[in-house]
């Protein structure tokens, strides 16, 4: 194991404090379920009626944006409304993490306390004693989701507002980082705190995965761990065709919040960068995963019958 690093804090509610430096990276709202479809500008208009369609067999507001670096094409559905964001958020912030911590900083050890174990924690429960690598906080993070993990990758780059100036130096100035986990997966319409876009969570997932942010190790490794989630199969990769890789990081939330974010790579082919957001009116709402993967294949067909129209 690497060399230790002792990082006592302490979580309260949404604040965590930290007993020692870290390193920092230098409105629209989440309205309510809309009823009118957008206009749509930058994609094949005919594919608004399916989403629409979607909107109203589930009683969601859908929010799409998709983009084809093969084609350079893009499906476009309310991509520039705001949704919380919930735990997507968490493959960006392994992609800040990466950008800081050399590979042999990713062998690390960080300690935490039993106190500091949340509700859901499958991996960082069962590694209180010994502790865990940053490697390893990545891992359970994006192939587990585990929220404890997340917590300590908020540590790692100082918290939200740290998370946010990592954000920033993408050239995202859309995102709202907020709280922690749990808290922002609260998803209350009408509140900016720990919202994005589809568009905008594209965007930055694009940068860490095929932009020049990240070395080329350290994409394949982000890559990777989306690419063995264990929470995403229902979603994005079931919409997918046979033979498509799908490395994805999905999200749940309150007001039946439901939401998953990917790289897709078709064979012998660019890949697709993808963000689908949906949300409800109501608080207990229910979320369904079909409507993720019925988004993701209404994505896919209107790429493939744009190429096949060429």
């Amino acid at each position: 194991m690497g060399k230790l690093v002792s990082l006592k804090f302490k979580v309260k509610k949404s604040k965590i404090a930290i007993l020692m430096p870290l390193v920092v990276f230098s409105l629209t709202s989440c309205g309510k379920v809309a009823t009118q479809p957008p206009v749509n500008t930058k994609s094949d208009t005919q594919y608004n009626s399916s989403f629409s369609q979607l909107e109203s067999d589930y009683g969601v507001k859908l929010g799409v944006y998709a983009f084809d670096t093969e084609t350079n094409k893009e499906v476009v559905y309310r991509a520039d409304d705001r949704f919380a964001y919930c735990s997507t958020f968490k493959a960006l912030a392994a992609g800040a993490v990466l950008k800081q911590a050399s590979l042999e900083q990713l062998k690390q050890v960080v300690k935490y306390n039993k106190e500091d174990v949340l509700s859901y924690a499958p991996i960082t429960k069962d590694n209180v004693d010994k502790g865990m690598t940053i490697e390893e906080i990545c891992n359970a993070a994006l192939r587990f989701s585990d929220n404890t993990a997340a917590n300590l990758l908020f540590d790692h780059v100082g918290g939200p507002n740290g998370f946010k100036s990592a954000l920033n130096q993408l050239g995202d100035n859309v995102t709202q980082p907020t709280r922690i986990e749990p808290d922002l997966n609260e998803a209350i319409p009408e509140d900016i705190r720990d919202t994005s876009t589809p568009r905008q969570l594209a965007t930055d997932l694009q940068a860490y995965t095929t932009g020049d942010i990240l070395t080329d190790d350290k994409k394949k490794i982000l890559i990777d761990w989306m690419t063995g989630n264990a929470t995403g199969n229902t979603l994005i990769r079931a919409g997918a065709p046979e033979g498509w890789v799908v490395a994805d990081k999905s999200g749940t939330g309150s007001y039946g919040t439901r939401n998953d974010i990917a790289i897709v790579m078709p064979p012998n082919k660019k890949p697709i960068i993808i963000a689908i957001l949906s949300t409800h009116d109501t608080k207990e709402a229910k979320h369904d995963d079909k409507l993720i993967a019925q988004a993701s294949k209404i994505v896919f067909d209107s790429f493939t019958t744009t190429e096949n129209n060429n």
